[in-house]
């Protein structure tokens, strides 16, 4: 197969760190260098939300070149501590960027959400195509969580730096329809838009392991239980106060488990709450190895996705496929309309309840653990895995995106 030319991936994660956006990357990657792309990424030496975690700084497969730079992450303690890890970063990137050889595109999605700005100057200068992989919106990501204050000189040169980006950009992927009307309502002309969901991961896609085969549950004392777990990156995007509220509500039925894996700033409360003494019903874990996520992920009885009302066409719960991969139905705790409830329409699939209703999740909660939803709890779980055989499928899916970044950069694959 003939090389192409080479296509500059920029992001500050990348595996083996677990963050979602770079596994997203990684098997995107996989894809261009299997059409006989040359893929150069740039990315941290140090996990992001643990950078205790160093990576190889140098990794070359084929078709594949990492270069992880030094000085790039320096974990998420502070804002402070977040912007000068991606300062260095961009800095480094733009440096590289600017010195690549044979480059064809750039290839940019939202991880840090400044690298659009750095791909954009690159792209810029080296007259090449620029592809936007959109993974979350900001400032408006910011401006709804209440991090940032709508017309503040951040936002403004944020949303400056943005319109730039999507301008410059040869194709934008977003991964729903509300990213992509968040995306035109900036009045921004976008040479090319497309939607294309999030896929399952490939470690995930071998079939689901019934509760007892599981070693996981077996680790941490988990048969016989009913396990609610919320796994992923635990953001304020992304509110658990009601899930919290709810395992008080549960603390003295010994039948619940509120397992929360991975980390950020929203899972303070829970930790909190443990050390304390006041919950015993929660399990508290870092983030999986990924070789071990799907094990992990198939220890629940029911997965819980968690949408702030206010976060609709800002971020979307890439959690929800892993969730349905692992054969596990879904939880949803959010609004009536955003991209879950619109599948739930067409999949039966899980279950949703509102931010706030305490007792309504309590309630709904205390009927699932009942031995007689177990076939209900199956059906739905069943439902959801078979729906990625289709139009979610894996396989579906990766060759969309490929072919859109080929169409941006002009290639008729």
């Amino acid at each position: 197969m003939r090389e192409r030319g080479n296509i500059l991936l920029i992001s500050q994660v990348y595996p083996p760190d677990p963050a979602a956006v770079g596994q997203y990357l990684a098997e995107a990657a996989d894809v261009l260098t299997a059409r006989g792309w040359q893929l150069t990424v740039l990315t941290a030496d140090r996990g992001y939300d643990d950078p205790s975690q160093r990576f190889a700084r140098r990794e070359d497969k084929t078709g594949l070149a990492i270069r992880r730079l030094r000085w790039s992450s320096f974990g998420k303690r502070s804002i402070l501590v977040r912007l000068c890890g991606m300062t260095s970063f961009l800095v480094q990137a733009l440096g590289r960027g600017l010195a690549a050889r044979n480059l064809r595109a750039v290839l940019v999605s939202t991880s840090p959400p400044m690298a659009g700005a750095v791909a954009w100057i690159v792209a810029t200068l080296r007259r090449v195509p620029l592809v936007y992989w959109v993974m979350d919106i900001n400032p408006d990501q910011a401006i709804a969580s209440g991090r940032a204050r709508r017309g503040s000189l951040v936002v403004r040169v944020f949303d400056w730096a943005n319109a730039r980006v999507l301008r410059r950009a040869a194709t934008c992927i977003v991964l729903d329809r509300f990213m992509a009307g968040r995306l035109t309502g900036k009045g921004v002309a976008l040479r090319r838009l497309a939607v294309i969901p999030p896929w399952p991961l490939e470690v995930l896609t071998a079939a689901p392991k019934p509760g007892g085969e599981n070693s996981f549950r077996r680790r941490h004392g988990l048969e016989g239980k009913f396990v609610v777990m919320y796994s992923g990156n635990h953001s304020l995007v992304h509110p658990l106060d009601t899930l919290l509220a709810a395992a008080h509500g549960l603390k003295n039925d010994a039948r619940f488990v509120f397992a929360l894996v991975g980390g950020g700033v929203a899972k303070a409360p829970f930790e909190t709450a443990l050390r304390s003494g006041m919950l015993r019903n929660l399990l508290l874990l870092p983030y999986q190895p990924i070789a071990e996520l799907s094990e992990s992920l198939s220890a629940a009885d029911i997965h819980v996705v968690s949408m702030g009302d206010a976060m609709v066409g800002c971020v979307h719960p890439c959690k929800f496929y892993g969730a349905l991969a692992v054969g596990r139905p879904v939880l949803l705790l959010g609004p009536a309309e955003c991209h879950v409830t619109e599948i739930f329409a067409r999949i039966d699939c899980g279950w949703r309840t509102v931010h706030g209703d305490v007792d309504g999740l309590v309630g709904l909660l205390l009927r699932l653990a009942r031995p007689e939803m177990a076939s209900e709890l199956h059906a739905k779980a069943t439902a959801g895995r078979t729906a990625l055989a289709g139009g979610l499928g894996r396989a579906v899916l990766r060759a969309r995106w490929a072919d859109e970044v080929e169409a941006a950069i002009g290639e008729s694959g």
